[in-house]
């Protein structure tokens, strides 16, 4: 997606998810179990964010050190993991 998404919008995918902008919404990635999906943002400032059923919410996400930057999410066994791009 170029450009941001809003709140209260909801991106679902088979593979990875790609947002240009500021992800606001939430993010589903992997809907049909691709553990090797990812999401990539350019500023996390996410409702939520999942991977293959594994997910994470906008309460736990605000204490991450990277809320605000751009990052990718990618999934290890059941842990959802946020790396800095």
């Amino acid at each position: 997606m170029t450009g941001s998404v809003s709140p209260g919008a909801e991106l679902l995918a088979d593979g990875n998810i790609h947002v240009y902008g500021a992800m606001r919404g939430r993010a589903l990635a992997g809907i049909k179990g691709d553990t090797k999906a990812r999401v990539f943002c350019l500023q996390m400032t996410a409702e939520m964010v999942s991977i293959a059923g594994q997910y994470r919410v906008c309460e736990d996400l605000r204490r991450e050190p990277l809320w605000g930057t751009a990052v990718q999410f990618s999934l290890s066994g059941d842990v959802l993991n946020i790396t800095r791009l």
